[in-house]
């Protein structure tokens, strides 16, 4: 297996493995501590430095999961991110208000048994929030050592831009990161509408979803096979994301990744890390073995020239953009 390669996060220092590995959907709910621990280590020991959680990842579990395995590793080797929105039922247990902010943050360092986090998300969007608040809250944990940069998830253009100016003009810390969806499949905010941001920001990007939900793997061509992540009840709505339409371009997809030598899913990965304005690219594992394929992605990356990328392009173009559900990963 090639050895992980490092990007620095947009212009900033911190430097990110290509690949990194997520909690959402499996972590602290559908596998337990011993397959968490298993997929971890799998991920350190194969150059992983970056692991991704968020205060809704399973209620919070996902977080104490990924802690008590984290505090076995050297702190200093890792990057450990949370993200912030949806942390409960209470009126001042949701969304980006500095109360939010801030008692989120610290639940989130209990949860991974970490003094700092050095990504912390602001999860989605808040309308009821002003972006000034968040802001200054964001730059306030900063200055007390809590959280060494911070991001978005999923905001618009707009929203970006307008937090950077409030930061410049208020003298606080700007964002450094956006966490966009990312793949074959949803390709426009990262290349098109997010374009302005890396240039005059030099805004980094750590991408979810490379796989679109398994999607792109192939395994759903046939049916949803017993156990997997759409065949999840909580899971449901990821369904609408698997149309004929998009298992015809899988398959065009796999018949590329055949004469590459790899599966069409490590084709897809390695298809999302090719784009220089994506810092990483988190993936999901339920076991070992799932991380060790992932990670062979890095072997495809150099195979994509730019013939074979605009093979790859055509046989998706008809299947981008579709309605498939609003996650919260």
């Amino acid at each position: 297996m090639s050895e992980m390669t490092y990007r620095r996060m947009g212009k900033a220092g911190l430097r990110l493995s290509t690949f990194s590995i997520g909690s959402w959907v499996t972590f602290g709910s559908q596998v337990n501590d011993d397959v968490t621990r298993a997929c971890l280590i799998a991920a350190y020991e194969g150059g992983v430095n970056f692991i991704d959680s968020a205060e809704a990842y399973a209620d919070g579990a996902a977080e104490e999961s990924v802690g008590r395995v984290v505090k076995e590793l050297r702190r200093e080797s890792l990057v450990l991110s949370s993200k912030v929105f949806w942390g409960g039922n209470g009126p001042n247990d949701k969304g980006l208000s500095r109360k939010h902010v801030t008692e989120a943050c610290h639940a989130a360092l209990r949860r991974l048994q970490t003094d700092y986090l050095d990504l912390y998300y602001c999860h989605r969007p808040d309308p009821e929030t002003p972006i000034e608040e968040t802001v200054r809250a964001m730059d306030v944990l900063i200055r007390q050592g809590k959280v060494l940069y911070w991001g978005t998830s999923e905001w618009s253009y707009a929203e970006i831009e307008q937090a950077y100016q409030i930061a410049k003009a208020i003298g606080a810390t700007p964002p450094s990161v956006e966490q966009p969806q990312y793949n074959l499949f949803a390709r426009h905010r990262v290349e098109t509408e997010y374009k302005p941001l890396y240039a005059a920001y030099g805004m980094g990007t750590t991408i979810w979803s490379p796989l679109a939900s398994g999607v792109l793997t192939g395994k759903y061509n046939e049916s949803i096979p017993v156990g997997s992540r759409l065949a999840m009840e909580r899971m449901a709505w990821l369904q609408r994301g698997v149309s004929v339409t998009r298992i015809h371009a899988v398959r065009r997809v796999t018949a590329i990744a055949l004469e590459l030598g790899c599966t069409a899913g490590q084709l897809a990965l390695a298809w999302c890390a090719a784009n220089p304005n994506v810092s990483s690219v988190i993936t999901g594992a339920s076991r070992p073995e799932q991380v060790r394929e992932n990670l062979a992605a890095l072997e495809v990356i150099p195979k994509l020239t730019p013939d074979v990328l605009g093979r790859i392009s055509a046989a998706v173009a008809d299947a981008q953009n579709l309605p498939d559900g609003s996650p919260r990963a």
